[in-house]
């Protein structure tokens, strides 16, 4: 499947969810607590963002590396179910596939448990296939922070490279985890089209205390379009056309946050590749994040897209 042609190049890694809910301290004290839901789904930032937008009909690439075990061949398959694009070499046999248990709490909040060793932060820069497909208009780099070979310098060489290919290049983000300044990703952000922080990651990359204000310091970074998500209060857009909060969606219940911002990316690169504009992008952006998290799981509201695509 390596030289297939895609639409959409998603770059970032791809492990498998546990999610518990309800889930509290309580279990602590008892030894044993009944959950409402306990599942078992594909999972991570880029395959989040992967399986929405092929969902909806787009023909994505995953730049991603997955172990040589079970965990393994669940992803993959998840992927041939979902129609997405991996590439021939990217099973590891000295990396095991991550593993995320995510305990959701009464609010919908996540909490995760994680192993530092597994998949989910082992993607390097020479696992990503450059110069890329030239069939493909946009390039995501899902996400930022997420990968400790990953720094700067290795994010300029990506979205440089992306950009002398005539790109579109975007990219979502985690927060940072050493300290890092706006500064120290000067560089690989002025070839950024369109960002996707949240509040908070916004806001400590930059330092200041709004999300106004953080949106402008990336825009002064060179960033052409910031797009900071803000929960229930909905996103605010910021480029050089002007700035403008965006509401979220009314009447929205919220059972699990997992992938939010991910569904929230994925609608909004599908926009993007309608040829909408910033605006519609964003209100289409902020019905999928909706949608994420009315069920439990990052990215299974899509299941029923997906059964309609099969007429199942």
């Amino acid at each position: 499947m390596k030289n297939e042609p895609a639409e959409i190049i998603v770059i970032g890694a791809a492990i498998i969810d546990v999610l518990v809910r309800p889930a509290d301290a309580e279990v602590f004290r008892t030894g044993s607590s009944p959950a409402e839901d306990i599942c078992m789904s594909a999972g991570a930032d880029a395959l989040n963002e992967a399986t929405v937008l092929a969902r909806l009909g787009r023909k994505v690439r995953l730049e991603t590396v997955t172990g040589n075990d079970g965990a393994g061949r669940f992803v993959r398959e998840h992927c041939r179910r979902a129609g997405i694009i991996l590439p021939d070499d990217c099973v590891r046999d000295d990396i095991p596939t991550g593993i995320n248990v995510v305990l959701i709490d009464p609010q919908g909040e996540r909490h995760f448990l994680t192993n530092p060793k597994g998949t989910l932060r082992s993607l390097k820069l020479e696992d990503i296939h450059m110069p890329f497909d030239e069939k493909a208009g946009i390039i995501c780099f899902a996400s930022i922070f997420v990968f400790p070979e990953i720094g700067p310098r290795e994010l300029e060489i990506i979205f440089r490279q992306a950009k002398r290919q005539g790109k579109i290049v975007c990219a979502d983000m985690t927060k940072r985890k050493n300290a890092e300044t706006v500064q120290d990703l000067a560089a690989a952000l002025s070839y950024v089209d369109y960002l996707f922080p949240n509040a908070e990651e916004a806001m400590l990359l930059t330092g200041e205390e709004t999300v106004e204000s953080a949106a402008d310091v990336l825009l002064a970074a060179g960033v052409k379009h910031v797009i900071v998500k803000c929960g229930k209060q909905g996103c605010y857009i910021c480029s050089g056309n002007g700035r403008e909060w965006i509401p979220a969606v009314s009447g929205t219940e919220c059972v699990d946050t997992t992938g939010a911002g991910d569904s929230f990316a994925a609608g909004f690169l599908f926009a993007l590749s309608e040829g909408k504009n910033l605006r519609e992008c964003t209100l289409f952006a902020n019905q999928c994040g909706a949608k994420a998290v009315q069920s439990v799981g990052a990215s299974d509201w899509t299941d029923a897209l997906q059964r309609k695509d099969t007429g199942h």
